[in-house]
């Protein structure tokens, strides 16, 4: 092994994912609005739908804080005892919600779990793909309930609030980077916030494994004039 390398101790870097460590922007900012409303919604859920990378999952990491609620996979609603989910708080997310599109037994679970949740004075909050009035639903009792709850879009991050992502992202792991770093990745990586954790992951590792820092030159080698081996 050459001399001029380390071998990066796994330290296990986690994401920030607080109240705090969310940056509003205009893409966001109607969604932070509702979560903020809780909990005074005009109807027992809360529709968020959004591209992936958007932030969805971290606006429902801060309202699972507020809320103390339970995380749920579509596969979770496939249970004889549906009011467990909502225990103990009467607050639950539920996580690709659009997936019980087109499946009876998953339509029907989710109605009934929506019905639990308006009768014992709880929440839900259902993190989606795209609005529910695009879900392809079966069963109409469900989906009259979900359009009549209200649902709020997110965007994928713009160039500032890419940007202000990025800087924060090195900055949570005290690393300095210069502006044209930031600005060449702007320019040639994925615009979402999945992909900025891969980014900036990858180049702290390596660099910490070549103990060089982190510039333009040193991101050309990593990921490529066209920064597409980041997420290859």
């Amino acid at each position: 092994m050459s001399s001029t390398r380390q071998i990066p101790l796994d330290l296990g870097h986690r994401s920030a994912m607080g109240e705090a460590d969310f940056l509003v922007a205009p893409g966001n900012q109607d969604a932070v609005a509702w979560l903020d409303s809780w909990p005074d919604w005009p109807a027992p859920a809360l529709v968020i739908f959004g591209p992936s990378g958007s932030g969805k999952s971290h606006l429902a990491q801060i309202w699972r804080a507020r809320a103390r609620a339970n995380l749920l996979q579509v596969d979770d609603l496939r249970t004889d005892d549906l009011p467990d989910l909502l225990h103990p708080t009467r607050a639950a997310v539920l996580d690709g919600a659009q997936q019980v599109a087109g499946d009876p037994v998953l339509e029907r679970a989710l109605f009934h779990l929506y019905n639990l949740a308006r009768d014992a004075g709880g929440h839900l909050l259902l993190l989606a793909d795209k609005a529910p009035i695009n879900w392809v639903l079966r069963l109409p009792d469900l989906r009259s309930r979900l359009l009549a709850a209200p649902a709020v879009g997110m965007a994928a991050p713009d160039d500032a609030l890419f940007m202000a992502v990025l800087v924060k992202l090195f900055a949570d792991r005290q690393i300095r980077v210069g502006e044209d770093v930031i600005v060449w990745l702007l320019t040639r990586t994925e615009r979402s916030f999945a992909n900025a954790r891969r980014v900036v992951d990858l180049l702290d590792r390596e660099a910490l494994a070549a103990k060089k820092p982190i510039t333009v030159r040193f991101c050309r080698q990593i990921l490529g004039d066209s920064g597409e081996s980041a997420w290859a």
